[in-house]
């Protein structure tokens, strides 16, 4: 097994680092890299079966962490995404599969082949988004929703695959079985909810970093070994652990604690799965092969780009989200794994698990090219019902998501012309039912762009979450309107350059902006002023965030802190109980010959007194702001009674 696994990762580190370089998975990385040393292709690794036990703990542990990765208030909150759209999506799937095959393959064989064509890949679907920075797009968000309920799906599956064998009549112990593993699963829940938390509470207190992650491996490898001692797969009991520890406050910890060896296990599990493959099959019979891939993708693209518009979500949507899950997932291969002897012939064994990988492998291509594919032909169009064609010197604004919103209820409550742009339909007939200007249509489209004045307006702003929709539309609108300016809202840092290149005026990032604040907030703190303030914070952000991206001095045209020496010229400081300057004014203290420092406000009750009376006396709990260099300071304050100043 050693020899076998050294043989896999020295392949595995190169083609993995060449698919990075390609922005490919590593998923595809590692199917790359079981195909090339399996016993169908070079022979390295002859017998599949050698690193079998590593893959299935990879699946183990993939699957533990899956579960750790979703959680059930995350999925109750989703609910209807996830619920109608998952149910929908997987029936769907089935069904179409099942009713295209009965006429060739028993009914029970139909059926299992549709659950194995459902279910798709979590492990890609969240790292090509995740790559890609489109998590937060609402196609990515209908495609993580259906793969949740895929993968709370796969244990209902498992239990009910001995029922749909044709070759075995269920049996008495059939239906204990099934009774068994419920009542398993059910009791690992409740033990999960109320017993796990408490354990790892106790093992927190004691400090020792290596018992909980130890504490964390057993939990999940204690419900793998308990599930299939009632004849269910051992990943299926790690993914209800998982999901269940989840819930706890500790949670994050432990997934941050499992993923590493998440990653190296399960990369074996997919090389594993390239093992089995046989090129040899796929150039004897291409064409079963090819159909079946293609067959794949276009039942699973259609029935979900379906399910998408009985979400009320818009083509485009739906055909992105369709594209995103036609490959067919790692749970597959566990459903597979589990098949009655009789269920499925060698012949179709092979067809589907050649056509299976395929799709694996066309996946990140196929998310890739869904954008540019949806936005073609008649998928999107602009609504202009109720826009003025007259309207000029207006904002534009592409999404109306959470700061969408707030910036065109400012412009609204002000008066200023504006419309929006937002590919949510259900959103746009909600916003106009208020009475907002929310048009539907793409906002990186020329036309859609044309039709809504970007030759007038002087400014627009994208506040979409899809890096790739944000650079086409900024390089759009520039070409345009060469005089528009052009806010772009971005999560991500690497997007600064490309978007300034393309023609972005500004780009607002939202990490660096929380650190901005921050920065005010403390120079605040520090008694600067808010003009001051303002200045520094300002000149960050017309170098770009230079100095908070690390740029070399030599680089930033604006050094952010060289006006702030302000800070050793003034001080702030309160009145306190029985000193000399209770009852006295500035005058009659004749503070400014004494010490050297000025009064140049005071605040009292609420008020502000910028340029204080002479004959203001000074009370106990006034706040009074000096000027004057050190040593100043620090005599006046010894007057109003501190005892300390100048720093």
């Amino acid at each position: 097994m050693l020899h076998d696994l050294v043989i896999l990762v020295v392949v595995a580190v190169p083609v993995v680092a060449m698919a990075q370089r390609f922005r490919v998975p590593s998923v595809v990385g590692f199917l790359v890299t079981g195909i090339a040393v399996g016993p169908h292709a070079l022979g390295l690794i002859g017998d599949a079966d050698a690193v079998a036990g590593l893959a299935e703990l990879g699946v183990v542990l993939l699957l533990f962490a899956i579960g750790l990765e979703l959680s059930l208030g995350r999925i109750v909150r989703m609910g209807r995404l996830v619920f109608q759209g998952g149910l929908l999506q997987l029936a769907g799937t089935m069904a179409v599969v099942a009713l295209f095959l009965v006429a060739v393959r028993p009914a029970g064989a139909a059926v299992f082949l549709g659950a194995l064509v459902a279910l798709s890949s979590t492990a890609i679907v969240l790292k090509v988004y995740g790559d890609r920075g489109e998590l937060d797009t609402p196609y990515a968000r209908v495609a993580v929703a259906i793969v949740l309920f895929q993968d709370l799906a796969i244990v209902p599956l498992l239990i009910l695959v001995p029922l749909v064998d044709p070759s075995a009549a269920v049996t008495r112990t059939d239906l204990f079985r099934m009774l068994a593993s419920v009542a398993v699963l059910a009791g690992l829940v409740a033990g999960g909810r109320w017993v796990v938390p408490w354990v790892l509470e106790q093992v927190v207190g004691l400090r020792n970093r290596e018992l909980f992650t130890l504490c964390i491996g057993l939990f999940g490898l204690v419900a793998a070994w308990m599930v299939s001692l009632v004849g269910l797969s051992m990943p299926v009991g790690a993914f209800v652990a998982g999901l269940v520890i989840s819930e706890s406050e500790y949670g994050f910890q432990a997934l941050s604690d499992v993923v590493p060896f998440r990653d190296a296990f399960s990369g074996i599990f997919f090389m594993s799965v390239g093992m089995l493959a046989d090129p040899g099959f796929v150039v004897r019979h291409p064409v079963p092969v090819l159909a079946a891939a293609a067959g794949i993708v276009l039942v699973k693209g259609g029935v979900t780009t379906l399910v998408a518009r009985t979400l009320r979500r818009p083509w485009v949507t739906g055909l992105q989200t369709g594209l995103a899950l036609a490959q067919v997932g790692e749970f597959s291969f566990i459903l597979l794994d589990q098949a009655p002897g009789g269920l499925i012939d060698a012949w179709t064994y092979q067809v589907f698990l050649a056509a299976a990988v395929l799709t694996m492998l066309a996946a990140p291509f196929l998310i890739a090219i869904a954008g540019p594919l949806a936005t073609r032909g008649r998928l999107v169009r602009a609504t202009t019902g109720g826009h003025d064609p007259a309207l000029t010197d207006h904002a534009i604004i592409v999404g109306y998501g959470l700061a969408g919103r707030r910036l065109a209820g400012v412009l609204h409550a002000a008066g200023f012309p504006f419309v929006v742009l937002e590919q949510n339909g259900h959103t746009v007939r909600t916003a106009r039912e208020q009475g907002m200007p929310v048009l539907f249509g793409d906002g990186s489209r020329r036309d859609v762009l044309e039709r809504i004045g970007i030759a007038r307006a002087r400014v627009i702003v994208f506040s979409i979450s899809a890096p790739t929709e944000e650079r086409r539309g900024v390089a759009i609108a520039r070409d345009l309107n060469p005089d528009v300016h052009i806010i772009v809202r971005t999560r991500y840092v690497a997007s600064i350059d490309e978007l300034t290149r393309l023609g972005a005026s500004d780009v607002v990032v939202e990490e660096f902006e929380a650190a901005l604040e921050l920065f005010a907030k403390v120079l605040g703190h520090y008694g600067i002023p808010s003009t001051t303030v303002h200045e520094e914070v300002e000149a960050v952000r017309a170098e770009h965030y230079g100095m908070l991206r690390g740029r070399p001095a030599a680089d930033i045209r604006v050094d952010p802190l060289e006006h702030l020496a302000v800070v050793d010229a003034l001080e702030v400081v309160r009145v306190e109980p029985g000193a000399m300057a209770v009852g006295s004014d500035p005058a009659s203290l004749d503070l400014r010959q004494r010490t050297g420092a000025a009064v140049i406000a005071v605040f009292r009750d609420g008020a502000v007194h910028y340029t204080p009376d002479p004959s203001l006396a000074f009370a106990v709990g006034d706040l009074v702001v000096l000027i004057g260099d050190r040593d100043a300071r620090r005599a006046a304050c010894r007057m109003l009674g501190t005892g300390v100043g100048g720093g």
